[in-house]
């Protein structure tokens, strides 16, 4: 028989025989043809994991984006929890509100305090509101300052005109601050509930009987109720700032107070008489003694309840310049750092409460960490070439970081139904435009809070109030009347968030 494969097809052909199969031959002059060379046996190769063969910067580098991109996640995933804990079951929604159809009849009495500086131009206003509550026992106490003639003043005035509500003491103290003002009022407050408010507030009629309820209903120590800064059209900033208060105390606040650990707002909070003295009062020397005075009352099983009904939430404005904002978000940060090394935090009696605690009182600092890194690592997503693996990872808080943009735009959605104001299309744009500015804005605030805890500088920077949040031609019948469409439910896409329909 031939040798010759071709003679053999041929022939084959020639007697009407099927040809066999050809199969590819490696050419034989040692010339390399496409799929036609010899396979090579891998030799020596050792089984198991290999680590990749990096220089010792590439393993640094390659390691803290991953580090970043983790913790990136870690913090979106958190506060995206958070922010929804009101909207993830109808009965959650239920919880948070106060009762506003049908309050039980008042069983307390209260004292009001409004601690005032250099804020003439609010002031008497808010008094006069207060004045209105509908509740049968309550009484107002303002407090300013010696050196303040302007705020004494016009609280004098609305003393006058309400002398069987309104009292006025004059804080001597050197240097001044809120916590002093406070605890010094707090020496000649006759009600069984003090509460906080802020000099530039409005506050609802009706507030002070649901608050009343509220105490009857559950027991409790502590009733925090809502506040909301109202003027997001104002600045690219304030825009996010007011997301910022519609979120925590929307929805934040109820989380850490099922969690038994909560850091109490500076106004619009309400606390048995008997609670302020065990804790004899206010912590004088804290920037942020509403955050500490709820840390205390958390470490000692206090019974603390969140209530946010959106037509009797205590309305305020944001800080009315950009460096207001940042000293008022330094003197937050610095509080917490105080708060967090005076470790009262410690006390709580579970491991987890202990966590969340010390999650929270270094948020502002992760927030800063992170808000800086998020530009680095867009940066070196896109100029650097990273491993496959590592590129994958890196795009890990993208995910949450886009959900959590999207559930700010139905947030702002919500708000303009929920207080019948109108958002247009350009507030959502700034709202996308400004999420890595407020970021960098919020480590600037960090680390200027840090700053100056290192070089001990602990005195009050003020906060300027203006009365953006009002309008001009507002009147005292001029609110979200309790039952009306405005007040009524939000319907949104929030109402869908649980899987269930409300």
């Amino acid at each position: 028989m031939s040798s010759d494969p071709t003679q053999t097809t041929a022939s084959l052909w020639a007697a009407g025989e099927p040809a066999p199969l050809l199969t590819p031959q490696a050419p034989t002059d040692g010339s390399v043809a496409p799929n036609r060379g010899v396979v090579e046996t891998v030799q020596n190769a050792a089984p198991g994991f290999h680590l990749p063969a990096w220089t010792p910067i590439e393993w640094v580098g390659y390691s803290a984006l991953v580090i970043v991109s983790l913790l990136l996640t870690a913090v979106a995933v958190s506060t995206l929890w958070w922010m929804l804990h009101a909207w993830r079951s109808r009965d959650n929604l239920a919880g948070t509100q106060f009762r506003t159809d049908d309050p039980l009849p008042a069983r307390h009495s209260f004292t009001l305090l409004v601690p005032g500086r250099h804020e003439e131009e609010v002031m008497g206003q808010t008094l006069d509101r207060l004045a209105l509550q509908d509740h049968p026992d309550f009484e107002i106490i303002a407090i300013v300052g010696h050196d303040d003639p302007g705020t004494d003043r016009v609280a004098r005035e609305a003393a006058a005109r309400h002398p069987d509500l309104i009292r006025v003491i004059v804080d001597d103290t050197e240097p001044k601050n809120k916590p002093k003002a406070l605890n010094l009022a707090l020496k000649s407050a006759r009600g069984e509930i003090v509460g906080v408010f802020d000099a530039e507030d409005e506050v609802h009629p009706r507030l002070l009987t649901l608050v009343d309820s509220k105490f009857t209903e559950t027991d409790a120590d502590v009733v925090q109720g809502g506040v909301q800064l109202m003027n997001f059209q104002s600045s690219w900033w304030s825009l996010r700032n007011v997301l910022e208060y519609y979120f925590w105390f929307r929805s934040r606040l109820h989380f850490h107070a099922k969690s038994k650990f909560i850091p109490l707002g500076g106004n619009t909070v309400f606390v048995t008489k008997e609670r302020l003295d065990w804790s004899a009062g206010w912590d004088a020397d804290c920037l942020a003694e509403d955050c500490e005075l709820g840390v205390r009352l958390s470490s000692v099983g206090a019974n603390v309840v969140v209530a946010y009904s959106p037509e009797v939430v205590t309305r305020e404005e944001t800080p009315g310049t950009f460096m207001s904002l940042l000293k008022q978000r330094t003197r937050w940060n610095q509080g917490f750092m105080q708060v967090l090394g005076k470790g009262e935090w410690r006390k709580l009696p579970t491991m987890r409460q202990r966590f969340y605690a010390r999650y929270l009182l270094t948020m502002p600092f992760i927030q800063a960490i992170t808000g800086l890194l998020i530009p680095i690592s867009i940066l070196l997503m896109f100029t650097i070439k990273v491993p496959t693996g590592v590129a994958l990872i890196s795009f890990i808080p993208l995910a949450p970081t886009l959900v959590l943009l999207a559930v700010e735009f139905t947030g702002l959605a919500e708000f303009g139904r929920t207080y019948g104001t109108k958002v247009r299309a350009r507030d959502y744009f700034r709202l996308v435009w400004g999420l890595i500015p407020y970021q960098v804005f919020l480590a600037l605030a960090a680390v200027r809070a840090v700053y100056r805890q290192l070089r001990n500088q602990n005195g009050w920077e003020k906060t300027e109030h203006t009365g953006a949040h009002r309008d001009a031609e507002e009147t005292a019948d001029n609110v979200i009347p309790i039952g009306s469409a405005r007040a009524a439910q939000p319907e949104g896409a929030f109402a869908m968030v649980s899987g269930e329909e409300r």
